[in-house]
């Protein structure tokens, strides 16, 4: 389903242009490194290491497999420079409207306010959301973001939900 996303699609910052596109298994190094530049994803184990690397490789190619998942990464100048991962999901509620859910949403550090992260949340919004047929989209954000929170509220979206997660033991 995802797979009929208009993409690749070029993005305007101001670093520049960069296109965003599909994740592939070559991108793996550059996903990770976004994930352990982030503080909190690195308190958490994100911090790129070798030993890890199998288990990265393993969820992306499970994403990728997976037709209502989709891996996405901002290319500016050969690197990678963003990332977030989509989910389409069917729902009973609201009349039986389709969610978009957007995840794990990064840009590099050096390029964060230079436009990036606004230009992809747009493109979900406007073009990606659309295009699957979507009633909304919804994320999630880390309570401790609270410059992310702002972010999401300059583009028009609202906190409106208490999250709540378990952890189960590995």
């Amino acid at each position: 389903m995802l797979a009929s996303l208009p993409l690749p699609h070029p993005i305007d910052s101001r670093a520049g242009r960069a296109v965003l596109r599909r994740a592939t298994p070559a991108d793996a190094d550059g996903i990770i490194a976004l994930l352990a530049d982030d503080p909190i994803s690195a308190s958490r184990g994100d911090q790129a290491s070798d030993a890890d690397r199998p288990a990265y490789l393993a969820a992306l190619d499970e994403i990728l497999a997976e037709p209502s998942n989709d891996l996405l990464v901002a290319e500016l100048d050969g690197a990678i420079v963003g990332t977030l991962q989509l989910t389409s999901i069917p729902g009973m509620a609201r009349q039986g409207a389709r969610r978009l859910l957007v995840e794990a949403v990064r840009v590099r550090s050096d390029l964060r306010s230079s436009g990036i992260g606004s230009a992809l949340m747009r493109w979900v919004s406007e073009d990606a959301a659309p295009a699957l047929g979507a009633a909304m989209v919804q994320l999630t954000s880390d309570a401790a973001r609270t410059d992310a929170h702002r972010f999401y509220e300059r583009l028009g979206y609202v906190g409106s939900h208490v999250g709540f997660k378990y952890h189960l033991p590995r």
